[in-house]
């Protein structure tokens, strides 16, 4: 056990060092990360809008008029979203569109009704949470040498609730193969993120966790290896953003840690 803490303990100290050199460039691509899947996604409507407009008309019948509307309302709401958000212009407003965008796709597209796809939208979802504690923790520092009662309540419970959120996109990137590697992959992964939702080395669970899963995302995803006119270049694309979303949450994490409501900030009071 001893020889387990002191390697654990140097790990923390890498870890440390890491976000130390990297604390001014890293929340800048932790929100790019994370909003890169909407960002895509409103492309894809202007690069598709026939495509997208007449699935809509064909799957709620609903005419073409509304269908428009729908795409226009896809496209202009992420774009102007994730400007905002890259910008840091009325950040809680952008994460307004985004969360009303999840919550329109997730209707429109009937991703109630399938599991893994309302897993990942709420995964989403607890990316643009973690975006808004964010937030809230800069507002916070621009008084911080006035006196505090202490943490930020809804701030806390922002970032509680977005890594728990967190965990169920990756529960839907688990691969269950009789293998014996990819079992020992899940079991590690699934370790990292419960302790990540718990808020225990949170840090180091999380820039861990960043990297095996940018290993993955390039490995699986790599879009860009298959021809424009197969179906599977998009499948894979969505995969591949979906994916560098969640990386991006992980990323908010390591850079501001996991808040109040964790193991780690409970252990400073012991």
């Amino acid at each position: 056990m001893p020889k387990q803490n002191e390697l654990m303990d140097k790990a923390e100290d890498v870890a440390d060092q890491v976000l130390r050199h990297s604390k001014h460039v890293l929340p800048h691509i932790a929100r790019f990360c994370l909003i890169s899947t909407f960002f895509e996604d409103g492309i894809r409507m202007y690069t598709q809008w026939n495509e997208q407009r007449d699935y809509m008309n064909a799957s709620w019948g609903c005419g073409y008029v509304l269908a428009t509307l729908f795409v226009l309302t896809n496209l202009v709401g992420q774009i102007v979203g994730c400007v905002m958000v890259l910008s840091r212009q009325k950040v809680p407003i952008a994460c307004g569109l985004l969360f009303s965008i999840i919550a329109l796709q997730t209707i429109a597209y009937s991703i109630l009704w399938d599991l893994k796809f309302l897993m990942r939208n709420l995964a989403l979802a607890g990316g643009v949470l973690l975006l808004l504690a964010e937030n809230k923790a800069e507002g916070k520092s621009l008084f911080a040498g006035l006196p505090s009662m202490g943490e930020n309540n809804p701030k806390q419970y922002m970032q509680l609730s977005g890594r728990i959120l967190l965990v169920l996109m990756f529960l839907t990137l688990l691969r269950f193969e009789a293998s014996f590697l990819q079992i020992v992959m899940n079991l590690v992964g699934t370790a990292l993120i419960l302790l990540i939702a718990i808020g225990y080395k949170t840090k180091l669970s999380a820039l861990v966790l960043v990297l095996w899963l940018t290993g993955l995302n390039f490995y699986f995803n790599a879009f860009w290896n298959i021809p424009d006119y197969r179906p599977m270049r998009d499948f894979l694309k969505y995969d591949f953003f979906q994916t560098l979303s969640v990386i991006g949450g992980l990323l908010l994490v390591v850079a501001y840690g996991p808040g109040g409501v964790s193991m780690d900030e409970h252990k400073k009071k012991w």
